[in-house]
């Protein structure tokens, strides 16, 4: 089996940290469509892992917001379903606390940009 990625974790802004030659997670530890059979090699970050991290985002926005509103800016297409496991996260955790967070969700919509010589977006 492959070893363990590095995990470092300082505080609020601790990650999760992979090395280049770390091989990933066999694929026998998984369950996934049969479709991805041929495309898959390895798994990195197990949707456990990212939900997790996701809940610890949710409650670091809500020690940091505190009473605040606030607007949630999604990314469409590819940010929807983070930005959904987000807001879950918020509401959850807002319904079982003494705070009240008011939150908007707005989405948004661009476009793929090309660097221009400069380096910015076209």
């Amino acid at each position: 089996m492959a070893d363990r990625p590095v995990i470092k974790a300082e505080g609020k802004s601790g990650g999760i940290v992979i090395k280049d030659e770390w091989p990933g997670y066999h694929l026998d530890l998984f369950t996934y469509p049969e479709h991805y059979s041929g495309d898959l090699e390895c798994i990195y970050l197990p949707h456990g892992i990212i939900m997790d991290r996701t809940e610890r985002l949710a409650r670091n926005i809500m020690e940091d917001l505190g009473d605040h509103d606030i607007v949630v800016l999604c990314v469409l297409k590819g940010g929807y379903q983070f930005c959904a496991d987000l807001v879950e996260f918020i509401k959850a955790l807002s319904r079982n606390s003494t705070r009240s967070l008011l939150m908007r969700v707005d989405f948004i919509r661009v476009k793929s940009y090309l660097q221009n010589s400069a380096g910015s977006p076209e």
